[in-house]
């Protein structure tokens, strides 16, 4: 179940509309093929094994445009509810991070996550247009079993996204960190490692772009993650040992990203180009010049056409 909060309300009529997406590609963000495939591996193995009721919900800090929550509102079942914590285009609470939002989403708006969202789900998640500080007093305690982290990159924000993290997971919930290794963010690396090192939060596996962890036992996670992998050839994978606890290293070997998000509405087909008017039939030919054609020489043909044309 999706729900919209009063914060989701969307701008002002006044601002112009952006235009629909005419595929999920033509989403703007990064969300790679084989993170695709891992996010649709948890969460589909979550739906198939949580019992009715069990804790459900679905978080997301950090939207840009809505490319990756796009895809995460495919796996909602019934009675569950997915947030979204964004600052979008409101002021950002200091200085250092208005100058990471002018340098690194300086066309993020809110209505241009909207206008994504709404091209593929009838109804806007529950959006908190705020820092993500208020996440732990806005989502409830214990109730998500998958958090996407992917907010802001400065190290003291990412230390406070991790602590939320903890406290509105389920046991087993998988928590996926964004920008863990990326050049351009070292405050993530230094926040998520600490965390993995000394803050009690275990790692599942790792890919390119992201960090899948728990707060739980990893084991479970792992035993059936590396199973799936045993039958792939387009994954390649491996396990390594850090701060004394095992995880999986998975890279792409060609891997194909799941069936893309469909639109609600599809792009009608451009209209048929109109046929070319008929040519109008030549002239037939009068029935002595027929005939002329037919039984003189060429020479005495021509003669006769000329003299009657004198004649005309």
């Amino acid at each position: 179940m999706q729900h919209v909060s009063q914060a989701s309300a969307t701008t002002p009529d006044a601002e112009p509309a952006p235009p629909e997406p005419r595929a999920f590609s033509e989403v703007k963000g990064w969300f790679s093929a084989y993170d695709q495939v891992l996010f649709d591996w948890f969460l589909t193995r979550q739906n198939e094994a949580r019992s009715p009721g069990s804790p459900g919900d679905i978080l997301e800090l950090g939207a840009f445009m809505g490319k990756s929550a796009i895809f995460l509102a495919q796996y909602l079942r019934e009675g569950e509810e997915f947030t979204i914590c964004d600052l979008f285009d409101s002021p950002a609470p200091d200085d250092f991070n208005l100058a990471e939002m002018k340098d690194s989403y300086p066309t993020l708006t809110r209505r241009g996550f909207e206008t994504n969202y709404l091209a593929f789900h009838p109804a806007l998640p529950t959006v908190i247009q705020a820092p993500t500080a208020v996440v732990a007093d806005r989502v409830r305690p214990g109730s998500c079993r998958f958090v996407h982290v992917d907010a802001s990159h400065l190290h003291e924000h990412v230390v406070q996204d991790i602590a939320s993290s903890r406290t509105v997971a389920a046991p087993d919930a998988v928590v996926v960190f964004d920008d863990y290794r990326s050049a351009h963010c070292p405050g993530v690396a230094a926040a998520v490692w600490a965390a993995v090192a000394t803050g009690g939060l275990r790692v599942i596996a790792v890919s390119a772009s992201k960090l899948y962890a728990t707060w739980g036992d990893p084991a479970p996670h792992q035993a059936a993650l590396l199973g799936w992998l045993e039958g792939r050839t387009d994954l390649w994978h491996g396990v390594d040992v850090v701060a004394g606890n095992p995880l999986v290293r998975i890279g792409d070997e060609g891997v194909t990203a799941p069936a893309a998000p469909r639109l609600l509405r599809p792009p009608a087909e451009p209209a048929a180009a109109p046929a070319p008017a008929p040519e109008p039939p030549a002239p037939k030919p009068a029935r002595w010049r027929r005939l002329a054609k037919d039984l003189l020489p060429p020479l005495v043909t021509r003669a006769i056409v000329a003299r009657s044309r004198r004649r005309a």
